[in-house]
Parts: C-alpha cells; sequence; structure tokens
C-alpha cells in the first residue's frame, strides 16, 4: 500500500464515524433548540406587548413561553397554534386585565391546583374580550369571566386535570358577565360550564361530556340556550333561581349520576322548553316548584323523550306547566311525581288553532276511529307498580321483572286496586309529532335511530293489531 493512501475500508469507516458524529450533533443541536425554546419566559411576550399600541395584533412567534402572563394593553395575540403558554403548575395562566383584549390560536397549559385562589387557564377580569380557538389543557379551571361583559369565549377545546370530579374546576365560568356569547366550545373532564349572576346570555353549540353540570344557571335571566350537545355528564342542564330562559333544539343524554337529570329546573319562571331530544337519561326533566311565581308559566312542546328511566319526574307542588305535543317514547316511566300527589295543577293539552293538542305516550292504549290523530279516550296512567314505587324506590329493582308484570295484572283484574291517575292528557296523539328543529350535528344519527325505533314500533303495532283482528272477527281491540 503506497504511504499516506487510506484502504477503501478504512476509508468507508472514517465515513460512517464522521456521519454518525454529525447525526449525533444534530440530535443535540436539535434537543437544546427545543430545551431552549421551553425555557423562553412570559417576559418576551410582555415586551411584545409593552412595545405595541392599544388595538394592535401581535403574531406572537412559535415556542414554548414558561410563567403567568398578564396582560394589561387591549391588543390581538395570536399564536397560530404555534405558541404554548405553560403556567407551571402556578398560578392562573393568563390574565387579562384591559378591556378590548382578543387571545386567539394559543396552547395553555400547567395552572395552579389549589382550589383555594381558583387558578384558571385564562381569566378576564374586564370586559369586552374574546377567546377564540384556543386550546387549554392540565388546568384547573379553564376560561374564567369576572366581571367582563359583552365578551366572546369560542370554538376553544378545554380538558381539565386528572383529578376527582369534586376536586375539578369549572371548564368555563362567568361571574357577572351580560350580554356574552359562549358558543362552539368542546369540554371534557371539567366541573360545570356555569353561568352565574349573568344576563342576556348567547349559549349555543357547546358539547360537554364527562363533567359534573353540562350548562348550570344561578340567577341568569334571559338567555337562549340552543343546539348544544350535552352527554355523559352527572346532569345536562340544570337551572336554579333563573328567569326567562329558552332552551331549544339540545340533545341530552345518557347524563346518569346520582339525580342524572338530562334538564333540571328548581324555582324557574318563564322558561321555554322546545324541540330538545332527552335519550337514555336517568330522568329527562325534573321540574321542582317551577315556576316559583304566581304570575309565571313554564311551556315544555315538542320535546323528544325516548328510553330514559324516567320521562318528566315532578314534585307535587309544581303547577302553571302546559305540557303538549311531546313525545314520550318507551321510557320506563313516562311522567310520575316526586314522592307522592298529583299533577292535576298541569295541562298535558291545548287548544291551538288547528284544534286540541295533546303528547304521544307509548303506552296508549287506545284507538282513533274518526282518523283525527288523537285518541278517542284520554290517557290517564293507571299503574299500580309505579304507585308503589314512588313510595318505595327500592322496588325499581323488579323494573321489567315477573313482578311487575304480575302487579299489573293482578290491577287490572281488581279495578278497586287500580290507583287514581296523576294526570290526565284528555287528547292524546296517535303519532309521534315530528320535531321542528334536528339538532346539534353530531347527534343526528341518534335522532335517524329514534326515528327508525319509532316507525318500526308503529309498523309491529299495526301487524299485531291485525292478527288479532283476524283471529277473532268482530272482537273489538284497544
Amino acid at each position: 500500500m503506497v504511504a499516506g493512501l487510506a484502504s477503501p475500508t478504512g476509508s468507508r469507516r472514517r465515513m460512517l464515524v464522521s456521519a454518525l458524529g454529525f447525526a449525533i450533533l444534530g440530535v443535540a443541536a436539535s434537543a437544546a433548540a427545543v430545551d431552549d425554546t421551553r425555557t423562553l419566559g412570559v417576559e418576551r411576550i410582555v415586551a411584545l406587548i409593552e412595545a405595541s399600541s392599544d388595538g394592535e395584533t401581535i403574531q406572537i412567534p412559535a415556542g414554548t413561553y414558561v410563567g403567568n402572563l398578564v396582560i394589561e394593553r387591549s391588543v390581538v395575540l395570536e399564536g397560530r397554534g404555534e405558541v404554548v403558554i405553560d403556567g407551571g403548575g402556578e398560578g392562573t395562566v393568563v390574565t387579562i386585565l384591559a378591556p378590548g383584549v382578543t387571545l386567539r390560536g394559543l396552547h395553555v397549559r400547567g395552572s395552579g391546583a389549589g382550589v383555594d385562589r381558583e387558578p384558571a387557564g385564562i381569566r378576564a377580569e374586564v370586559g369586552p374580550s374574546i377567546i377564540e380557538d384556543n386550546v387549554l389543557e392540565d388546568v384547573l379551571f379553564g376560561i374564567d369571566l369576572r366581571m367582563a361583559s359583552d365578551s366572546i369565549v369560542r370554538r376553544n377545546r378545554i380538558v381539565g386535570m386528572p383529578l376527582e370530579a369534586g376536586r375539578r374546576g369549572d371548564g368555563i365560568r362567568l361571574w357577572w358577565s351580560h350580554d356574552c356569547v359562549v358558543s362552539d366550545n368542546w369540554l371534557r373532564g371539567v366541573r360545570d360550564l356555569v353561568l352565574w349572576y349573568s344576563e342576556r346570555l348567547t349559549i349555543e353549540r357547546n358539547d360537554v361530556a364527562d363533567s359534573r353540570y353540562g350548562l348550570h344557571f344561578m340567577y341568569s335571566h334571559e338567555t337562549n340556550v340552543a343546539d348544544n350537545r350535552l352527554h355523559q355528564n352527572s346532569v345536562g342542564i340544570y337551572l336554579m333561581y333563573s328567569r326567562r330562559i329558552t332552551l331549544r333544539g339540545n340533545s341530552l343524554r345518557q347524563n346518569r349520576g346520582p339525580s342524572g337529570y338530562g334538564a333540571g329546573l328548581k324555582d324557574c319562571d318563564d322558561i321555554l322548553l322546545e324541540d330538545n331530544l332527552f335519550v337514555a337519561n336517568r330522568v329527562g326533566v325534573y321540574l321542582d316548584n317551577s315556576p316559583s311565581s304566581v304570575d309565571a308559566v313554564g311551556r315544555i312542546a315538542n320535546n323528544q323523550f325516548v328510553y330514559n328511566k324516567v320521562g318528566m319526574l315532578v314534585t307535587p307542588n309544581t303547577r302553571r306547566n302546559v305540557i303538549t305535543e311531546n313525545g314520550f317514547v318507551e321510557n320506563e316511566e313516562q311522567v310520575t311525581v316526586h314522592g307522592r300527589g298529583e299533577l292535576s295543577g298541569n295541562a298535558f293539552h291545548e287548544l291551538t288553532e288547528a284544534g286540541p293538542r295533546g303528547n304521544y305516550w307509548s303506552d296508549y292504549p287506545g284507538f282513533d276511529l274518526d282518523g283525527d290523530g288523537l285518541g278517542d279516550l284520554a290517557y290517564e296512567p293507571r299503574y299500580l307498580f309505579e304507585d308503589l314505587l314512588a313510595r318505595e324506590p327500592n322496588l325499581r329493582l323488579f323494573v321489567h321483572s315477573p313482578a311487575q308484570r304480575a302487579i299489573e295484572f293482578t290491577a287490572r283484574a281488581l279495578p278497586e286496586l287500580r290507583p287514581a291517575p296523576k294526570f290526565v292528557d284528555p287528547d292524546p296523539l296517535m303519532s309521534p309529532p315530528a320535531s321542528r328543529r334536528v339538532g346539534p350535528g353530531p347527534d343526528r344519527g341518534n335522532l335517524g335511530q329514534v326515528a327508525l325505533g319509532l316507525a318500526l314500533l308503529g309498523v309491529s303495532t299495526a301487524i299485531g293489531l291485525g292478527a288479532l283482528r283476524a283471529a277473532a272477527p268482530g272482537t273489538e281491540v284497544c
């Protein structure tokens, strides 16, 4: 071998070592860059804000910024999905102290966890503010508005801390914040989306699951709640001490906690529930002294109550509700009283321009000889087992059992055992009313399944009646 010349094997070895060295250096440089990004302080964002003028839009450079950011100037902060603000597990991550601030496209994480100071991902202490298109995770409270009227909270994705339900914070909270819009937010694993002492709100198209209360109102009035999807929570919507609230087009399903209400109303006045879907909740709607004022009226119209344990649960002192054109389909109990009593102070039908209209009851045993779409006999639920169940809730163990069927057979054979009806619908509908509102997009499949189930129910009923008439000509079948 000529001196000074390397063999081909040695050359390849040196090339391989050099390539490996460069790769290691590249990985180290990349890691160093990531570490440098992660150690950026929020002071850099503060410097950008201080160098700006009111109303200016600031494009924050991509990266991760650690610390608690306080905004004291009216600016627009845009992260474009490339900016992380990490509170490092201490306090509130972003605090807004100036009106006219917009936060858009940020990833906010790592608030404190001590509930005594209620640390949040984003807190606005003045309005108006716009908080939109952000991702919040690993935060105790998500978005917290305090005296921040005229604000907008929309299209945010919020995931709470992995804590027991009782230790979580609210995903979105409004306190004394009027004329706000809360729309198109996605919440998981939080306590509530709660609205306290706030009026004239628009709450629409939010999706809340795996939480305590999907929506929780206290002393909040004149609000529209539309097209929200609230599922697999302890309670879907709970209204307390509020008035003039409209719930329309909401989907409430599989809310089955200890109370398990799709929607609960306590001491509320002039509430409208219209075109909502209640599916597979423990209780579809719970009414407790609502309306509470002598001059107030509640209206429950064109809702679908399907496959709930109890379609509607009402306290005996509840009066002045109009309940009409709803579909009660295959609930274990269609309507029942909390404890004992009757619901004579509520109207289960209404006289309209087209004539009287009641509700559809899937267990209605009557008929429609004149073909006007209304049952010729009133719907008067007289179920002995339901009466016993109201006195002794532990009997629910025997629902759908031979014991329940034996009790109802005995009551039919011995009419003196049948209880008085809890309520009367004098104009029951022979077919379920069509929903005037489809509801949120994600739930359209459920609506289709419900519609298919209702259609099959009608077909099977017709076939069964035809078979009975064929088997016993001249026999009246009810």
